[in-house]
């Protein structure tokens, strides 16, 4: 599993990277998280506001920062 945080590296996306590394111990998955900071790389994406959320190239979440039960639950979702 691949998990980028999407951001230009405000308090927002530091908060997002955190709760994110949280849930991901907590849940005790196999996963790689990636920081993007690059204008044209988050633009891709089509995130009009950061900080964003995008786990094996859907983007979850963007324009806030959800808690770190909320990004557990984003992630439970998605491994099912």
């Amino acid at each position: 599993m691949i998990i980028k945080v999407l951001g230009p590296g405000c308090a927002n996306c530091r908060t997002l990277e955190r709760a994110t590394r949280e849930a991901v111990n907590a849940l005790g998955l196999d996963a790689t998280i990636e920081k993007v900071t690059d204008y044209p790389t988050i633009a891709a994406y089509g995130i009009m506001s950061t900080p964003a959320l995008v786990v094996d190239e859907k983007v979850l979440t963007s324009g806030r920062v959800p808690t770190p039960a909320q990004v557990r639950e984003l992630l439970t979702n998605i491994i099912g």
